[in-house]
């Protein structure tokens, strides 16, 4: 539909009569607007960080190879280097059962006393840590690093893994769910909201409606009116999800600074543009909803 200048500046001005003229409502809306996209914008966060805890989750498990207390040096890198020839393994680490002696002695702390049992005896064997491209991987792998010389055996914690895997689809799939429901309760919510702002202004539609205007000059000034509320909300829903995420990540930092937390920006910068989008978006779509019943004349 092409507009004339002059004919967009009415429906700017309309606009902006409408949202001064229902002062009260403008502010109701908006409010909504951004109660709604608040709690989307928090579980949008919610759902990356479980996403990214699923894939930290995931880049931990690894394989742990055994070797044999007979395998000589010549042995060690020999077998070092067939594992990083390994299709889909992406490093493998070298620890030396001096190292493996020194990593339990520090999980030790003040149990120190557990060792001297041992006395010079040192019961770990030499091992390496394998780490592969993804999870399913290591199923596959795992028989074939078995038969490679002197390696005494090959674990990766199968039960642990199959429950890691279960976890994570259901992470990811009530995520996604939460969030598509979500949009559609933000959705329903908006365009109630702004029908009542259409209610109250029903007989100008109708008045507008004998004399001969077409349905997309009735629908504009009130679609502009939507995105504007929608759009306005969203700024507020934004400014609120940036002060409470960055204050929420600062306070996990310091008492549980291994969380695998996505870091405050650029995630707050692409959330807060995708609830500008949506909160205008939705604020139009809900305006053109509840125009429909009244456009029936």
């Amino acid at each position: 539909m092409d507009m004339s200048f002059s004919t967009k500046e009415y429906f700017i001005r309309e606009t902006y009569k409408s949202i001064r003229r229902n002062g009260f409502m403008s502010f109701a809306s908006i409010s909504t607007v951004a109660v709604s996209l608040l709690v989307l914008g928090m579980f949008l966060l919610i759902f990356l960080n479980t996403n990214n805890l699923a894939k930290y989750l995931e880049s931990q498990v690894q394989i742990s190879v055994y070797m044999l207390d007979e395998a000589d040096n010549e042995v060690l890198d020999s077998v070092g280097k067939q594992l990083r020839e390994l299709e889909g393994v992406e490093k493998v680490t070298f620890i030396s059962k001096d190292e493996a002696l020194e990593k339990f002695r520090e999980r030790l702390g003040d149990q120190q006393q557990l060792l001297d049992s041992l006395g010079s005896d040192n019961p770990f064997p030499n091992y390496f840590d394998v780490q592969v491209d993804s999870p399913e991987r290591i199923q596959q792998l795992t028989p074939q690093i078995s038969e490679l010389p002197k390696v005494e055996t090959a674990k990766f914690g199968q039960e642990v893994v199959e429950n890691l895997f279960q976890l994570t689809r259901i992470l990811r799939f009530g995520g996604i769910m939460l969030v598509v429901f979500l949009s559609m309760a933000t959705l329903f919510i908006i365009s109630n909201t702004i029908r009542l702002t259409v209610f109250a202004r029903r007989k100008e539609v109708v008045i507008m409606k004998y004399v001969g205007a077409t349905d997309w000059f009735i629908r504009w000034p009130f679609l502009l009116e939507g995105m504007t509320l929608g759009f306005f909300g969203a700024i507020v829903a934004a400014l609120l999800i940036n002060i409470i995420y960055s204050g929420l990540q600062t306070k996990i930092y310091a008492t549980l600074a291994f969380l695998p937390l996505l870091p405050a920006y650029p995630l707050l910068t692409y959330v807060s543009l995708f609830l500008l989008v949506a909160g205008t978006g939705i604020g139009a779509l809900g305006s053109y909803i509840s125009l429909r019943k009244f456009l029936r004349v």
